[in-house]
């Protein structure tokens, strides 16, 4: 699971691995954090997204970045299972905090945010 940053400009919210080729950088990794993955994968398809949502990328924008915030400090992250998931622990919400916070700062720096998994 990981949050990268880039300075694309995409041409849609979803499944745009082609657009930004090697053009990112990493600015977040989680392992074995299934709730979270929830969470992105349910704006994934909010944002029209209808595939496997396994190597493909949703966007993060100030207002996802603001429900995310909502949803981690309200306990609001979606109870998430799966085969390689593993189990969120209940202790990630200050990383995750800190995902949000350094993600508002990418943002504001003019790149863009997305959130990509590979399972």
């Amino acid at each position: 699971m990981y949050a990268y940053r880039t300075s694309v400009q995409l041409s849609k919210p979803v499944d745009f691995s082609d657009e930004i080729q090697s053009n990112c950088s990493e600015i977040q990794y989680w392992r074995k954090h299934p709730n979270l993955h929830g969470w992105m994968e349910s704006l994934y398809r909010e944002k029209g997204g209808d595939g496997d949502f396994n190597c493909n990328p949703v966007e993060l924008t100030s207002e996802d970045l603001d429900r995310l915030e909502e949803d981690i400090r309200n306990g609001g992250l979606p109870y998430t299972s799966g085969f390689f998931f593993g189990e969120s622990r209940g202790d990630e919400e200050a990383t995750d905090l800190a995902f949000v916070a350094n993600a508002r700062q990418v943002i504001a720096e003019g790149d863009r945010v997305f959130y990509d998994s590979w399972w």
